[in-house]
């Protein structure tokens, strides 16, 4: 017969999952507490003058100025336009990743002949890369996509594709044996194994398309958070730059956070 156990007395596992949740909300607690600190120490340093509101703006600025431009629409309406460019470089980021990849691991030869490009193109600076968008594509969305999907690619492309080659040699080996073929290897094992690590390189790559997408608003825009940067620190509205860099920490936070629950999502279908 079972043994029940006292009332009121918690199993191992529940004390672990109550551990770990209420280590969670201190995590939470405490990072909102600095938040908040880092705030108010912000605007008690503008209002006292130990900083120049002028040049460092406050947060009570920030949201006079994000009251404002949502009053004459220009908030949103540029907010869309970054969001826009950068899911669409994004989304252009991992497919094209995912595609060179599989193409690299199927064709051995054309992986030794192009990996040490990859790298290199990998490593360039790609803001050194922008001026030669412009002149090749013009300015606009076009051009802006373009230089977001270049900051990400090729770091994409190594990843996964290194990803492929650590796949286990014996688990390929049994659809060998059992009469698979390249492809069957590839869809039953060696694509399966890397999805931990494809979507690893997306919360990378989400972060580094955003940035890519800034890069090219700031040469090739009329709108979007980017030039809202650059108009802003040119005409000394530099609360209107402020506004925008936090908005854009906004985003990166959402769009990193949208990634990390869809790798939960995977983790409890596992």
């Amino acid at each position: 017969m079972k043994e029940k156990k006292p009332r009121g007395e918690l199993t191992t596992q529940e004390a672990f999952l109550l551990n770990h949740r209420r280590h969670k909300h201190k995590i939470l607690l405490l990072r909102t507490a600095l938040l908040i600190f880092f705030l108010c120490i912000w605007e008690l340093c503008a209002r006292s003058g130990i900083i120049d509101s002028f040049f460092f703006s406050s947060p009570s600025m920030v949201v006079q100025c994000c009251i404002k431009m949502t009053a004459d629409g220009t908030l949103f309406t540029n907010i869309g336009i970054t969001l826009a460019e950068t899911l669409i470089s994004f989304f252009l980021v991992i497919a094209i990743g995912i595609l060179s990849a599989t193409l690299l691991w199927y064709c051995k030869s054309a992986s030794e002949v192009l990996e040490p490009y990859l790298v290199i193109l990998n490593s360039l600076p790609k803001s050194a890369l922008a001026p030669l968008f412009i002149v090749w594509l013009g300015t606009g969305m076009k051009t802006i996509i373009v230089a977001g999907i270049s900051v990400a690619v090729f770091g994409c492309i190594i990843s996964i594709y290194t990803s492929f080659l650590q796949v286990d040699p014996e688990e390929m080996k049994l659809i060998y044996t059992l009469g698979g073929k390249k492809s069957d290897v590839f869809l039953k094992v060696v694509f399966p194994s890397s999805i931990p690590t494809i979507l690893s390189t997306m919360k990378v790559n989400i972060g580094l398309a955003l940035v890519g997408v800034i890069i090219g608003e700031f040469l090739a825009a009329r709108r979007g958070l980017g030039y809202l940067i650059i108009y802003g620190s040119q005409v000394f509205q530099l609360n209107m730059v402020i506004t925008s860099i936090l908005i854009l920490c906004l985003i990166a936070v959402l769009l990193y956070q949208g990634i990390r629950q869809l790798e939960k999502h995977y983790e409890r279908k596992l």
